[in-house]
């Protein structure tokens, strides 16, 4: 069995340990080693990476059976090695997880919300918890007790005990460990069974922040960041407003307002462009059928456009057959797009003359006996499609 060097020293940087042996998994080669000081993918904490020796650690796992496997970009003689932490990712993942025992037991003092899960991401981290009606003022509390934490400095303890005792330590949450149970505490606020690595004091974490927050499975996900990444994230979304202060020659705080006023003058805007649209397709519709094709039956509207919308086009053609009496057959070669429309009062069905001519020359479609569309066929039979549809309605 590996020793666990982090377990008693998550600053431990460089190491001496002996290669056993020398595994292949997935084409990689994997070292075991006597001990060690690089955390395996565990409890929603991703693992450390390093060198070991010349070769680069990729990942670190554990096996079912508790042996750590180095996974490395290329092999290594067994005997003595040494090793060097990433420490920068390890350090990260120090605050991160810190912060997520300060953050969870702050949980279960303002909303008495137990943590389900955990799982720490490249940039953001989560928590599941057990709060099926979350609210911002619940987030803010819970952040404002944390960040006290924080600013407190707290001592962060490891102390270790036996599944017999565990419980007169007032663990947050039950272990179901056998053997030495490692425990975190938090002076005076949070005592956790955990094997992953943390600060030595709650000053150490810098920042909790807590980014955002959904329903999700009849509890609560909350997304957060601590530390560096937090800062990380505060400097990106503060350089964001700055931008768009600029943008608005306001001030950050009135951006809220300056947005909301934006987009009420856009929804008007929109809705005076629609009006428009729609009288200009009225005037156009009114043109069309002063100049169509006219038979002691009725009006043949047949118009060929470019660089014209479909739903601009079927709204044309339901404008001409409003009019009774009125085929409309109204094509797009560009886009090789079809729309057909009758008034109701003439015989004929839009969309069987469609389907019928897909049939005959490919393509797709379909539609009421009112309206129907095709495309998907090929640009050169669009002629032909024109052309069939045209002698379908044929009075």
């Amino acid at each position: 069995m590996t020793k666990r060097l982090y377990y008693m020293d998550s600053y431990l940087k460089d190491f001496s340990a002996t290669v056993l042996d020398i595994r292949q998994i997935d084409k990689n080669p994997a070292a075991i080693l006597d001990q060690t000081a690089f955390y395996p993918e565990s409890g929603g904490q991703p693992c450390d990476t390093g060198m070991l020796q010349e070769a680069h650690v990729l990942n670190v796992m554990e096996d079912d059976v508790g042996t750590i496997l180095h996974i490395l970009d290329r092999d290594i003689a067994t005997g003595s090695a040494s090793g060097q932490i990433n420490w920068p990712r390890r350090f990260d993942h120090m605050q991160q997880h810190t912060g997520q025992h300060v953050l969870s037991q702050a949980f279960l003092h303002i909303a008495g919300a137990a943590t389900m899960s955990f799982h720490m991401g490249m940039e953001l981290s989560t928590i599941d918890i057990d709060l099926a009606q979350p609210s911002v003022s619940q987030m803010e509390e819970v952040q404002q007790l944390a960040t006290n934490i924080v600013f407190e400095n707290r001592p962060v303890r490891i102390l270790t005990t036996d599944r017999e005792s565990l419980n007169a330590l007032g663990v947050r949450k039950e272990s179901q460990r056998t053997g030495e149970i490692r425990v975190i505490d938090i002076e005076g606020f949070d005592r956790s069974a955990c094997g992953g690595t943390h600060v030595r004091h709650t000053g150490e974490i810098g920042i909790i922040f807590i980014s955002g927050f959904e329903r999700y499975k009849g509890g609560t996900r909350v997304e957060f960041a601590a530390g560096g990444r937090a800062l990380k994230i505060l400097n990106k979304d503060h350089e964001l407003l700055k931008t768009l202060a600029r943008l608005y020659s306001a001030i950050p705080e009135d951006l809220p307002a300056l947005t909301e006023k934006l987009f009420q003058e856009r929804s008007s805007r929109d809705r005076e462009n629609e009006l428009l649209r729609d009288h200009l397709l009225e005037m156009e519709a009114e043109g069309l059928l002063q100049t169509a094709d006219k038979t002691e039956r009725g009006t043949m509207v047949f118009r060929t456009y470019s660089e014209r919308k479909l739903d601009a086009i079927k709204t044309l053609a339901q404008k001409l057959t409003a009019n009774p009496g009125v085929i409309a057959i109204l094509g797009m070669p560009d886009t090789c797009q079809i729309v057909v429309a009758r008034s109701r009062d003439l015989p004929g069905n839009c969309g069987e003359a469609i389907k019928k001519t897909a049939s005959e020359l490919g393509g797709k479609g379909g539609g009421r006996p009112e309206l129907a569309q095709a495309g998907g066929f090929a640009a050169d039979t669009f002629e032909r499609w024109m052309k069939a549809l045209r002698e379908y309605f044929v009075f």
